[in-house]
């Protein structure tokens, strides 16, 4: 029987192993999506105790201490550190067949050199042993721990009426902050979400952000034109969109679901500024006009990412704030949000064409949290990899982006690296991310990464791909890391 996490954990054949320690394990992590705070990472913070670098704001840890019977008080609420670190205590043993269960002993042991297992038993040494950690070790602030963690960038998410204060701090810092790229995201949902009560509120926040006043469609175009520009000049690469559906629809005239060369552009602006002058004065669009406006709103978005050479990131299928009486009560990203189940493949068919259509098809990563998803996504991408005229063809410019919240375990990584492998270029793939608020979170890099070995591993042993460890040794490599570098690089 092999022991519990040891040094081959999640590798099953030789080449496997030499891949993971020799290759893939020594690359450094480029963490393009994650939800970190950065004024977190420009103060360098250091964190009091366990509880709180451990479990404040993980919506993860608290679906699941719920779901062990533990009152909200301990999860959320103002309960003492101490205790709520005790009831997640005892909650992990109860984890075992749960990502969490191995995120959770990689984390012991690579930050705090505890190779315990944690339970109600051994909970309050490894308090003690790790909160004394916590205090005096220089690799346990941010900096400390991007360092020890070899992170080479990370992409926060940021709206686009932020001010960008820390990362601008960071720059100023420059070589006595860090040597990791804090890179900001541009995550335009406030803008694209009409039918929300605060809607008219953001734009006037947004307006006041570019410098004008917004009071018509155009306006708002040469006010989003101005923060894209903005973020640009501090670093941004990349787009994120958080959807729950993939929207398309154009002008009122025009077929359902119409290909390029049947919209009507002219009426589906005009109605695009009606929609948007009612929505000022408070009034809500109905369900087709809000598709248009968001469909509108993401062609024109596409077209400026394309322009500046940035990736746009497309994240859908999420069914947000179930319970609707814990969102009232805790707000959002709480832990009660799960996959939903729409359609995704003909409508975003249709939006990636428009913008081809154009001529302005960005980069973009595809992600869902459900499964069936993969194998449309998959092959659609293979539809639009190649350049739009004029253009200069980018490796891998459509991604099948990685498995995502409820699906980044290992059977949802394995089936996201299977169906790309099957379907497209998986040597091509951007690799991992965290999509975390927690700075403890880059073991999960590792995680993927032992997952990724072990798949060319027992491909080579079966005789499936060459027994040629350099040519293996490259892809992993690639997908670690260098892939991403590439993909990510700014336009000289």
């Amino acid at each position: 029987m092999k022991k519990f996490m040891d040094a081959n954990f999640l590798l099953s054949t030789d080449m496997a192993k030499r891949l993971y320690h020799e290759a893939a394990a020594r690359q450094p992590i480029f963490d393009y999506h994650c939800h970190l705070n950065p004024r977190e990472i420009a103060e360098n913070r250091r964190f009091d105790n366990l509880a709180d670098i451990w479990l404040g704001g993980d919506h993860y840890k608290w679906r699941q201490m719920r779901a062990n019977g533990i009152s909200e008080e301990l999860v959320t609420r103002a309960a003492e550190p101490f205790d709520k670190f005790m009831a997640w205590a005892h909650t992990v043993p109860r984890l075992i067949g749960n990502p969490l269960y191995h995120w959770t002993h990689l984390e012991l042991r690579r930050y705090f050199d505890i190779n315990e297992t944690l339970n109600p038993k051994s909970a309050p040494a490894i308090w003690k042993a790790a909160n004394e950690k916590l205090a005096s070790d220089p690799e346990l602030s941010v900096f400390g721990i991007f360092e020890k963690m070899n992170v080479s960038a990370v992409g926060t998410t940021d709206d686009p009426a932020d001010s960008l204060e820390w990362h601008g701090k960071l720059k100023t810092l420059g070589v006595e902050g860090t040597a990791t790229q804090t890179l900001p995201s541009f995550r335009p949902d406030r803008i694209i979400n009409i039918t929300k009560p605060d809607f008219a509120e953001y734009v006037a926040k947004l307006g006041e952000s570019a410098g004008t006043r917004i009071g018509s469609l155009e306006d708002l175009l040469t006010a989003l034109r101005s923060r894209i520009d903005f973020f640009d000049r501090m670093g941004c690469v990349t787009s994120d969109h958080g959807l729950d559906f993939a929207p398309f629809a154009t002008a009122s005239s025009d077929p359902v679901l119409a290909r390029p060369n049947e919209i009507n552009f002219s009426k589906w602006e005009s109605e695009t500024a009606g929609i948007f002058a009612l929505a000022l004065e408070g009034k809500q669009p109905n369900a087709r006009e809000s598709e248009s406006w968001k469909t509108f709103i993401m062609n024109f978005l596409g077209g400026e990412y394309a322009d500046k050479g940035w990736a746009m990131q497309l994240h859908v299928s999420a069914l947000r704030n179930n319970n609707s009486a814990a969102f009232d009560s805790l707000g959002a990203d709480t832990g009660f949000d799960a996959a939903g189940d729409g359609p995704v493949a003909e409508k975003l068919s249709h939006f990636m064409d428009l913008l081809y259509f154009r001529g302005k098809l960005p980069k973009i990563i595809l992600y869902s949290i459900n499964i069936k998803d993969f194998y449309p996504m998959a092959t659609l991408a293979g539809c639009f990899q190649g350049a739009c005229p004029g253009e200069k063809a980018i490796p891998g410019k459509i991604q099948l982006g990685s498995s995502w919240w409820f699906l980044d375990h290992i059977d949802g990584m394995e089936a996201q690296i299977r169906v790309l492998a099957n379907t497209g270029l998986l040597s091509r793939f951007v690799g991992m991310l965290t999509d975390s608020r927690s700075f403890l979170s880059y073991p999960r890099h590792e995680y993927f990464r032992r997952i990724l070995c072990n798949i060319l591993g027992a491909w080579a042993e079966n005789g499936e791909a060459p027994d040629d460890f350099e040519l293996l040794a490259g892809m992993a490599r690639d997908i670690s890391f260098e892939n991403a570098q590439r993909y990510f690089a700014r336009r000289n």
